[in-house]
């Protein structure tokens, strides 16, 4: 398989995806039955919609997912 050297945006891009998949991640498995709707912190949702549009990756899944599959490849 050819190794993709990310450029930096794209790096950005991945990076920002991964902290809000952690976000989110954390969100569900905090405490049960809060009483509150589960949210992603705006701030975290701008930045990676932010970085997918600078690099191009807005709507492009299909190029979002190769470069997070060659980023954190899965064990």
């Amino acid at each position: 398989m050819p190794t993709a050297v990310l450029t930096d945006r794209e790096r950005t891009a991945v990076q920002a995806y991964l902290r809000l998949l952690h976000t989110v991640r954390a969100a569900f498995d905090g405490p049960p039955d809060t009483g509150r709707p589960l949210v992603v912190p705006p701030a975290v949702l701008a930045e990676a919609e932010a970085a997918l549009s600078r690099a191009g990756l807005q709507g492009n899944e299909e190029t979002l997912f190769r470069l997070l599959r060659h980023w954190c490849p899965q064990p």
